[in-house]
């Protein structure tokens, strides 16, 4: 008999429940499992037995059963990153409304990690995948679940070369005002700053590997040459996953007068070197970044920032995934939300 290995306890199966419900193990397998006909009175009986004998059903033979395991699996880049939390909520929500459970795993920003990923999702029989891609130029790790049809849907990031539905935010308007707002407080010697790593100095026509991070720089390297910043490529600054402190201590040494950070989590650290360097935010240097993360409000100064529709990405597309888990044949979606700018002190005319 199976027996429940958190409590030594034997499991409660489905004869017990028809023989408490005096029904066959038929009838109540149909009624328990929610397919086939029976009569309101026997489906009364049934969940009634059911819930005085805290039956439980088995996940796995249901999913044999009928071909689905209600479940999505979610993979993201960096769990510790608030992007992705919020996101992540917002995909559990809508999934969680619908009926579906979600599986969170977490790629640490690798292809080989986030094909391990992929792999553990089909062998549990997800009914779809949401993806937080690990490289958008290179996305060879998603093709195992392209090949088997698994329903997939792509978010904060596209995939080169895989017909599937995107779920993004306007990267690159949201990059373009950032950059617009320093160049009208008077800057011209801005840099922007990524994590992203990148094999040589950025050069205008690059395609980086995360369409998001792609699309800032391109907003921001274009309203700087739309100003007549002469080569606004030279103020690109990538590759600085571990080392946000010493980048910072090498804009400052150059001259530079503003950064526009990529994410909050590099804006952080910017914020406490320039603090370490005893510079002053926005009198000696100003600073914006992506996303409206918490600290940002209560810092001194505020930051000024590009908030992303975060919640929002996740639970469209976990929307778009169930009407894909359902059938919907429809053409491939790519949908682009807005950002908001949040004005806040952290903005200043550069010193003459």
């Amino acid at each position: 008999m199976p027996v429940d290995p958190l409590n030594g306890r034997r499991e409660v199966t489905v004869s017990d429940v028809a023989a408490a419900a005096k029904v066959s193990k038929a009838t109540a397998a149909r009624v328990l499992g929610g397919y086939g006909a029976a009569s309101e009175a026997v489906r009364d009986r049934v969940q009634a037995a059911a819930e005085q004998l805290g039956y439980h059903p088995n996940a796995l033979a249901k999913t044999m059963t009928t071909g689905r395991s209600n479940s999505i699996g979610i993979i993201v880049g960096d769990i510790e990153n608030p992007f992705f939390a919020q996101a992540t909520r917002g995909a559990a929500d809508v999934a969680k409304a619908a009926g579906y459970d979600l599986i969170l795993l977490n790629s640490d920003e690798h292809a080989v990690a986030e094909e391990n990923a992929i792999s553990v999702l089909l062998a549990k029989r997800v009914d779809g995948i949401l993806v937080a891609p690990a490289s958008t130029t290179d996305p060879s790790s998603l093709r195992e679940a392209v090949e088997r049809a698994r329903p997939m849907v792509l978010f904060d990031r596209v995939a080169d070369g895989l017909d599937v539905d995107t779920v993004v935010a306007d990267n690159l308007a949201g990059a373009r005002r950032l950059a617009q707002l320093l160049l009208d407080a008077g800057h011209r010697r801005i840099a922007f700053v990524s994590t992203i790593a990148h094999a040589d100095e950025y050069r205008v026509g690059d395609r980086l590997g995360s369409s998001s991070v792609d699309d800032r720089v391109r907003g921001f390297v274009g309203a700087l040459a739309d100003a007549g910043v002469d080569d606004p490529a030279r103020f690109v600054r990538l590759n600085a996953r571990d080392g946000v402190p010493a980048v910072v201590r090498a804009l400052v040494d150059d001259g530079i007068t503003a950064i526009v950070a990529s994410d909050s989590l590099i804006a952080q650290a910017a914020f406490r070197e320039l603090r370490t360097l005893g510079r002053r935010i926005p009198d000696d240097v100003s600073l914006v970044a992506f996303d409206d993360a918490d600290w940002t409000s209560l810092s001194a100064p505020g930051i000024t920032v590009m908030a992303q529709p975060i919640h929002e990405i996740g639970a469209e597309a976990a929307r778009l995934l169930i009407r894909r888990i359902a059938g919907d044949g429809a053409p491939t979606e790519h949908v682009v939300l807005p950002q908001r700018l949040v004005e806040r002190e952290s903005i200043a005319p550069p010193r003459s």
